[in-house]
């Protein structure tokens, strides 16, 4: 699969993708589209049961190419375009079927910083910062999917203040689940990756469908919503396979 700004690669059912356009992975339109159709493809292969997103090169994204900024306000109807598709980018990673992990190092700045934000999974290195700069540039985006992963106060903090949030910070507010050294930051990521794909394929798309409707259901609509995944499950002849031979390897 050959992308102008990614680099994907597939391998033991987990798919790579790599942000690749130097010299800071900076998002234009070409990326977004990118992005969009690897996720398309991914999800319609039955051969790849989790994703990883990082960055090639010195950073994970230095933010959006605003060079692309006079040309989109220039267009009869640019910017409405340029915002659906921004959208469509962040929807394709959150709607993807198999799990995503962001694997971020060096900078994550504005758009670099929600899009790992909107992934399933969030590893960082010690060197990784994020940050949203928008209030410095007169724009205000990504509140929503910041709120969303920072809550109330940090997102606030991040948004009005522009500050650098290190990934220490990230991990310390729970926001990311490990933190490691940039040197052992895609093993990690592959380790968790394996783990996943070595699970039973239909369960965790059961668990991802579950993920995506519930979070925004109240709690008793989400849970009855899981037990009809879990009742579908029960049908497969693989989890009643494993029903009957629960136990017998312990006698």
């Amino acid at each position: 699969m050959k992308f102008e700004t990614l680099e994907m690669t597939i391998e033991n059912r987990i798919a790579t993708i790599l942000l690749s356009r130097a010299p800071v992975n900076a998002q234009n339109r070409q990326m977004r589209l990118d992005l969009i159709a690897a996720l398309d493809r991914i999800n319609e292969n039955d051969e790849i049961q989790a994703v990883i997103l990082a960055g090639a090169g010195k950073c994970f994204s230095a933010g959006a190419d605003l060079k692309e900024r006079p040309q989109i306000l220039a267009s009869p109807g640019g910017y409405s375009e340029h915002n659906r598709i921004v959208r469509e980018a962040c929807d394709a990673v959150l709607e993807c079927r198999k799990p995503v992990i962001a694997a971020v190092h060096g900078a994550a700045i504005g758009a670099g910083c929600v899009l790992p934000l909107v992934c399933d999974i969030l590893i960082v290195s010690d060197d990784a910062f994020f940050a949203m700069t928008e209030v410095d540039y007169g724009m205000a985006g990504g509140v929503r999917h910041v709120m969303r992963a920072l809550g109330q106060s940090n997102a606030r903090m991040m948004i009005f203040t522009a500050r650098r949030f290190s990934g220490a910070d990230m991990y310390r507010m729970n926001v990311a689940s490990v933190c490691v050294p940039r040197e052992r930051l895609m093993a990690e990521a592959q380790q968790i990756a394996t783990e996943i794909a070595g699970k039973h394929y239909e369960a965790i798309l059961a668990a991802k469908r579950s993920f995506d409707f519930t979070e925004e259901m109240p709690l008793r609509n989400g849970y009855r919503y899981e037990q009809t995944q879990t009742a579908a499950l029960a049908r497969l002849r693989e989890t009643q396979e494993n029903f009957a031979n629960f136990g017998k390897s312990d006698k």
